[in-house]
């Protein structure tokens, strides 16, 4: 990566950030970079991993930095992007899987060798130039213009290599045969082309309503198919977080000093332009191209205007709107060209710069400096940020105070009387259903499953404010009275008899249609009518999802014969194959080198996924979800954009 860079190393320190974070972030931050997982329990406890911790201080600010490196690929970054990455879920879930496999490494007396870690070092791109190692002194200089510890950097490449060896390790019993290989390939190439037709039973009528007598008879054939699950019930109080908001001030003095300890939250990034001239060469006319490089660089010295020869010259998609990169697509762009661009002022153009794939000539057309915004701008941010923290702070005090005097007292209801809080029985809850208007996701009725023999809860974190309970009843899972699930048996009831008459629809359109026009009868039954040029195994189908009966049809079935209906989760389909694209063993013995290498890398991811969860149920990995809402809530909130 660094094989193009300008021999004045320092000019290349701002450069390099996006080169060194790019590939560091993912095993510094992630892979142990931060410190140890965290010594500090309690309310700071994200998750356990056997004997090792998570705290929710590390878990934050590894989110955070993951964060601000994403910052430099993407123009804005806020909460709707980050719910969209799904992100804070993601680092944990990394966070925990290092956990778990350093473990693992440490039980099979895996270690990483001092020449491995070195031999990491020299071999990694960003630290070679001309195809060769760039030297200890400039390797700590690189460490060192990023703020990284050596230490602590060479610590986390250590751990890299000994999550590798595990992986290894445990996926080196992996083998395919030559026929999964060969049945793999005939999934993953052959295709027929097919028509279908689809009744979803929704689109069916119900002749009458059924009455209990029906209903009755219906559920007295099928009662084993009705039982009632484990239910609670239980008592609590619940602190609204918006109502919580009226007891909460946030004063000038506060908001002011939160933006003076908080500048680079308000900070817009160096904005530059890029515009580009970029010829592709070949192995055979690579010095024809380098010699036209440089006389078109020569050209553009003299005063030609950048613009018009991007758009003569240039042979990539942006020549015709004269080079014009804009301000983020550029860095997309190989690492040499980002590497030049990030060293050029306004205006400069680049020497020819030359990538595996061609030569590039750079023009910064346009650079804004880094700007911080002024106060007043972002006071409604910032005062949005304040009054949410000061508002769970708020929740977390008042319950903290009832749950220590609940337990006291052993009597939630008795403790929250003598407080002027009003306490709610649940009625009875199967594990995660939902408190309407409260708790939609489930996390109160999960939290009384944790609960025993009139336990009192600690504070259960929900989207809309704290709750905290006390079990009251444990009712055994058994079997369901009709009157307890009547709903659910006329539901039942009702979708067997609209599948039936979707079935026979079908079955009148099929002996209909014989080699008749398929389209125009569906359209005359009301049903949905589907064509697919190119179907293969286990492929999603539309409106019907996946279906290993259409599957095996489709290479079995008669060509221009319809199938019998095929039942489907909501309806009946209908198919016929139109076309057939098969493959031999001669085919499959040209390519069956790389198909076996590609199969058996999926057989080993699958058998490690599944592993994994072995090794976490081994480990008794646990995680505090009131805590991740929490940590999740307040990260959220500071990539909240301003209204207006």
């Amino acid at each position: 990566m660094l094989k193009s860079m300008r021999k004045n190393l320092k000019q290349l320190a701002p450069a390099l950030w996006f080169v060194i974070v790019a590939f560091i972030i993912s095993i510094f931050a992630v892979w142990g970079g931060a410190g140890q997982l965290g010594e500090r329990g309690g309310k700071n406890l994200i998750a356990r991993i056997g004997k090792e911790k998570i705290s929710s201080d590390l878990f934050y600010s590894t989110v955070l930095q993951r964060l601000q490196q994403m910052s430099q690929q993407y123009d804005q970054i806020d909460a709707q992007f980050i719910q969209q990455l799904n992100l804070p879920q993601q680092v944990l879930e990394q966070m925990v899987q290092r956990s778990i496999l350093l473990q693992t490494a440490a039980r099979m007396g895996l270690k990483a060798a001092n020449e491995e870690i070195r031999d990491k070092i020299i071999h990694y791109p960003v630290f070679q130039k001309d195809g060769k190692f760039i030297g200890f002194d400039e390797y700590q200089k690189i460490l060192s213009w990023n703020r990284i510890s050596m230490t602590e950097f060479e610590k986390s490449l250590e751990e890299e290599i000994l999550i590798d060896k595990t992986i290894n390790l445990l996926t080196a019993g992996v083998t395919v045969s030559e026929d999964e290989v060969w049945e793999n390939y005939k999934k993953t190439t052959e295709s027929v082309r097919m028509e279908y037709a689809v009744l979803e039973t929704a689109n069916i009528e119900a002749d009458k309503e059924p009455d209990e007598a029906e209903l009755k008879a219906y559920f007295e054939g099928r009662k084993e198919n009705y039982k009632l699950p484990e239910r609670r019930d239980a008592v609590y109080i619940f602190l609204d977080t918006e109502q919580l908001k009226t007891e909460v001030k946030v004063d000038d003095e506060t908001i002011a000093k939160y933006y003076r300890d908080n500048e680079d939250q308000f900070k817009d990034p160096e904005q530059t332009r890029v515009s580009r001239i970029f010829l592709p060469f070949e192995e055979n006319d690579r010095e024809a191209v380098k010699q036209e490089a440089q006389s078109l660089a020569k050209r553009l010295t003299d005063g030609e205007d950048f613009g018009i020869m991007a758009e003569i010259y240039s042979k990539d998609d942006k020549a015709a709107g004269r080079g014009d990169w804009g301000l983020f697509e550029w860095r997309s762009l190989p690492q040499q060209e980002q590497t030049a661009i990030n060293s050029l002022a306004t205006d400069a153009v680049s020497d020819p710069v030359e990538t595996e794939e061609g030569i590039a000539i750079l023009r910064v057309t346009e650079k804004t400096p880094e700007r911080l915004s002024a106060l007043e701008a972002v006071k409604d941010r910032i005062t949005t940020i304040l009054l949410d923290q000061q508002t769970r702070a708020t929740a977390d005090r008042k319950v903290a105070s009832l749950e220590k005097a609940a337990k006291k007292e052993k009597s939630l209801e008795a403790a929250a009387g003598k407080r002027g809080y009003t306490a709610t029985r649940t009625g009875l809850l199967k594990r995660g259903q939902e408190l309407e208007n409260i708790d939609p996701s489930g996390s109160v009725s999960s939290a009384i499953f944790n609960l025993v023999d009139s336990e009192i809860s600690s504070a259960i974190y929900t989207y809309k404010g704290t709750a905290l309970a006390q079990l009251k009843s444990v009712e055994s899972p058994r079997p369901a009275e009709f009157d307890e699930v009547k709903e659910e048996v006329a539901e039942d009831y009702a979708l067997e008899q609209k599948k039936e008459a979707a079935r026979l629809k079908m079955e009148q359109m099929k002996a209909e249609l014989k080699d008749g026009n398929m389209e125009e009868l569906a359209e005359k039954y009301g049903m949905e009518y589907k064509t697919v040029e190119e179907h293969k195994r286990e492929q999603y189908l539309g409106t019907v999802g996946d279906s290993t009966e259409i599957d095996e049809l489709a290479f079995t079935l008669p060509l221009n014969t319809a199938s019998d209906p095929i039942e489907f989760e909501n309806g009946f389909s209908l198919v016929r194959i139109l076309e057939r694209k098969t493959v031999t063993r001669d085919e499959f013995d040209e390519v069956k080198g790389t198909e076996m290498d590609s199969l058996l890398e999926q057989k080993r991811n699958k058998f490690f996924q599944s592993y994994l969860t072995k090794l976490r149920e081994d480990l008794n990995v646990r995680i505090r979800y009131d805590t991740f809402l929490r940590v999740n809530s307040e990260i959220m909130s500071r990539f909240t954009k301003e209204e207006g």
